[in-house]
């Protein structure tokens, strides 16, 4: 079948998965996980043609190490898994319950979104993630992973596809897109397809966004920053800003750009970078820091710090480098992240409470940390078991979307042959009460 096709029947099927119970939601995750289990050896091994494909096509590493689908990213889907299984369900909650008048009832419930279009690049795990996800929120889903990882993808489908079915699923809860020519056929589903979800690059992000009607939900950058306040602890700062970059660069919220408050610049970005140039982190930073770093540090460290012009604080490494700079004060730290930043995640290191309650606030992004990673903004690190990607919008979900962001809700107002032109007429009266479920 087309790809409109199967959504059209995904359409039509969607009411089914989203009356399914909590209970069915969960023995279906559970057959899941058990499934993923029992066939790892059968993952690894497409896995491992993926990679060597990989290589031999001359993929970039850091792209390569988002392909791994190993023993480790296994066992951390799998504990997602569990995770969402803890969880309540997020379809059926009761958000508003009110009488209108006399024997007129509304309630706001909580519902699926029906059919989702979720395209992604590179990490075979994201399909686990995402499909585990639209189980647990009773919403149908439509998959287009990356030719990179087409072989695990392939496994990964069948495996939960056919363990989801023999739990009691709708046969089409789940569908695979297997072809690039199905994404741009998938874009043109604005009738059957209730939102798309992008994960992947900047450049691919963007064409999805413009080449569709249909309401696209993520981010298109991962621009996150870190900004040291003049009363930051510096081993914190250092131990933070290292784990932010190096943990795992490739990701989205890996920190790209430091900013270091002028008045403890001449003192802490030796330190600073002393400590990435041991981590084997490239610099690069704007004229005031480097001409600190030049007089300051070994010529070793000095020499490898390239100068930056302004624009340049817009790159999005996703490898072992960033962006250093010098700010007045934490005023124009957030001014620059504004400005320069995604939204995404940027952070704030300092023991000032008055500075970081002015950053937290200043600052408009989905995530805004004091003290702590840039790497914790992820679903399962929030507790939401995982995610089908990061929101940086203001609209439905923003941050690491979950379960919650997979649902939307619908107004059910129950009377007993209520007419508006009574109350038109002044016929009768509306009298707001608030009912406690």
């Amino acid at each position: 079948m087309q790809i409109r096709e199967i959504a059209a029947v995904m359409k039509q099927n969607a009411p089914q998965m989203a009356f399914l119970t909590g209970e069915e939601k969960n023995r279906a995750l559970q057959a899941v996980r058990k499934a993923l289990t029992e066939h790892a050896q059968e993952i690894f091994r497409a896995n491992q043609e993926d990679l060597e494909r990989a290589e031999a096509d001359q993929v970039p590493v850091q792209v390569r190490r988002r392909l791994v689908m190993d023993e480790k990213k296994l066992k951390d889907v799998c504990a997602g898994i569990e995770a969402l299984i803890t969880l309540p369900d997020p379809a059926g909650r009761v958000t508003l319950h009110r009488e209108l008048d006399e024997g007129l009832t509304l309630r706001r419930v909580t519902c699926p979104i029906g059919v989702i279009g979720v395209i992604f690049e590179a990490r075979p795990d994201a399909l686990v993630q995402i499909s585990t996800l639209c189980i647990k929120s009773g919403n149908t889903a439509i998959l287009k992973g990356g030719k990179e990882t087409a072989c695990t993808n392939e496994v990964l489908y069948r495996i939960i596809h056919e363990a989801g079915v023999d739990a009691g699923l709708p046969e089409h809860f789940l569908e695979l897109a297997t072809t690039h020519t199905q994404i741009d056929e998938l874009l043109k589903c604005d009738r059957e397809v209730d939102l798309l979800i992008p994960r992947g690059s900047n450049r691919f992000v963007r064409y999805i966004m413009d080449h569709t009607n249909i309401p696209v939900m993520g981010h298109s950058d991962g621009i996150c920053h870190i900004y040291v306040d003049e009363k930051a602890d510096v081993s914190m700062a250092l131990q933070v800003i290292t784990d932010a970059k190096t943990q795992y660069p490739v990701a989205c919220n890996a920190v790209e750009t430091i900013l270091v408050n002028r008045s403890i610049s001449e003192s802490f970005l030796p330190l600073l970078a002393g400590a990435l140039h041991c981590a084997g982190v490239g610099m690069h930073a704007d004229r005031e820091a480097v001409s600190i770093l030049h007089r300051s540090c070994p010529e070793e460290i000095a020499a490898s710090v390239s100068q930056l012009e302004e624009d340049d604080f817009r790159t999005e490494y996703g490898d072992l480098e960033l962006s250093i700079k010098v700010v007045a004060d934490t005023a124009s730290a957030a001014e620059h992240i504004n400005r320069f930043g995604s939204h995404h995640t940027d952070a704030i290191i300092t023991e000032d409470d008055a500075a970081a309650a002015y950053f937290m606030r200043m600052v408009d992004s989905a995530g805004v940390y004091r003290n702590c990673s840039t790497r914790f903004a992820d679903g399962f690190r929030y507790g939401f078991g995982a995610e089908v990607g990061i929101a940086t919008g203001k609209l439905h979900a923003r941050g690491p979307v979950g379960l919650d962001g997979l649902v939307t809700y619908k107004y059910e107002l129950t009377g007993h042959g209520q007419i508006v032109g009574d109350y038109a007429s002044g016929k009768k009266a509306f009298h707001f009460r608030e009912i406690a479920d």
